[in-house]
């Protein structure tokens, strides 16, 4: 829940710090000079880009969230056995293990969004954003080619 609030916290300076770039372009937009019209335009520009992957992580994490629920219901979350050091760093065998056991999940059921869900999951413990996320991506792909 904590982390939540400091999402939408964040998301919210975000908007702030949109909405004044906004004003700025506008003002630029109104001034008779081109090379003001111009970075009035571009501002805008980077304004669309920002707003365009702020709706898209928003939709991200809200997908995660659905399909979290559902395994939650299903009582099917990947269990968290790794164990932690004090500065929250996962114990690097445990985590390797813990990864091994959800990539043979995928490996036995490639076609079950739950077992991606869950390696996405064992991606994020053992570090690996990158992966995760494209884990996670192709879980919501594949539930929502379901419906």
């Amino acid at each position: 829940m904590r982390d939540k609030f400091w999402t939408w916290v964040m998301i919210v300076l975000v908007g702030i710090v949109m909405t004044g770039a906004v004003i700025s372009a506008w003002r630029f937009l109104r001034v008779d000079d081109a090379a003001a019209r111009a970075l009035g335009i571009g501002t805008l520009l980077l304004v669309a880009i920002g707003v365009w992957f702020l709706y898209h992580a928003i939709a991200f994490g809200f997908r995660t969230e659905r399909l979290g629920r559902i395994l939650q219901a299903e009582d099917a979350l990947p269990e968290d056995t790794v164990e932690r050091s004090p500065g929250g760093r996962p114990n690097r065998e445990q985590a390797d293990a813990q990864f091994q056991r959800y990539k043979a999940e995928v490996e036995a059921a490639p076609e079950d969004w739950r077992s991606w869900y869950r390696l996405a999951v064992a991606y994020d413990v053992a570090g690996d954003r990158s992966r995760a996320r494209k884990s996670m991506s192709r879980a919501i792909a594949m539930e929502r080619s379901t419906r």
